[in-house]
């Protein structure tokens, strides 16, 4: 049995296919707007491995899933949470539009952290008996910038990647040189596409230079942090520059 939100490999009884589907039924009220999450355990895991929690636009989780199989073989476990009101989910605090026209940002990270930590990963985890050594969080875009905010409010996770991330995000630099994370990261990967920073936009063009502030940031920490330059602008191939951060944490 699998639920209109269910998706993957999981050998788990129906039991655990309708708690998904339950939680898959999550739902945030914006103004009239309803969002739906989508939540799908696209690989289990063990209990020796760790479990990365991947927040995507689309639920994509399983081509991502099939590439970080195609690059180590580490066993793991993915929970894909897509559906996601990026703008107001992802952003930490409110903000500008960065282009014009554009939408602004609400600042609803804290509330979604929340939602994500106290709800979604407990119960995925309760329903298929699943307790894997270490949770891991990973992002692309917004979601990548989401990822590291989520070290500074939880110690859930052990590990982060933001993968082309927003680093750009105003405030968070200044964020992150004066907050302390809530435990010491195991690791951090950050990347970005090699022409991300080559923008007229005057906030998205500071990416380049912030990403690589973090990186001697976090190593002045003692964190092992690694930040990789991927050929082409932010929107190539996402799917496989996720899956190489999440071998890179799973190292």
């Amino acid at each position: 049995m699998t639920g209109p939100y269910m998706h993957g490999r999981s050998q788990h009884l129906p039991f655990f296919y309708a708690q998904l589907e339950f939680i898959s039924a999550y739902k945030y009220h914006l103004g009239m707007k309803d969002i739906k999450k989508t939540i799908s355990l696209i690989e289990p895991g063990n209990s020796s491995s760790t479990m990365v929690v991947l927040n995507s636009v689309e639920d994509t989780g399983g081509e991502v899933a099939g590439l970080v199989r195609g690059l180590t073989e580490k066993d793991f476990g993915l929970i894909c949470i897509s559906g996601l009101d990026w703008n107001r989910d992802l952003s930490p605090w409110p903000s500008e539009a960065v282009f014009k026209g554009g939408d602004s940002f609400s600042g609803g990270a804290g509330e979604y952290l929340r939602e994500l930590t106290e709800h979604v990963i407990p119960e995925v985890l309760r329903s298929g008996g699943l307790r894997p050594e270490r949770i891991a969080i990973a992002g692309y875009s917004l979601a990548g910038l989401f990822a590291l905010y989520a070290l500074y409010e939880t110690d859930m996770f052990s590990s982060a990647a933001s993968v082309s991330g927003s680093l750009w995000y105003p405030g968070f630099m200044e964020f992150a040189g004066s907050h302390a994370f809530r435990r010491t990261p195991e690791r951090i990967y950050l990347s970005l596409g090699d022409r991300e920073e080559h923008t007229k936009n005057p906030v998205m063009r500071t990416v380049g230079e912030r990403t690589r502030r973090l990186k001697e940031l976090y190593e002045h920490e003692g964190i092992s942090c690694i930040y990789e330059e991927n050929p082409g602008n932010h929107f190539r191939e996402p799917e496989l520059r996720t899956a190489r951060a999440i071998a890179w944490l799973l190292q």
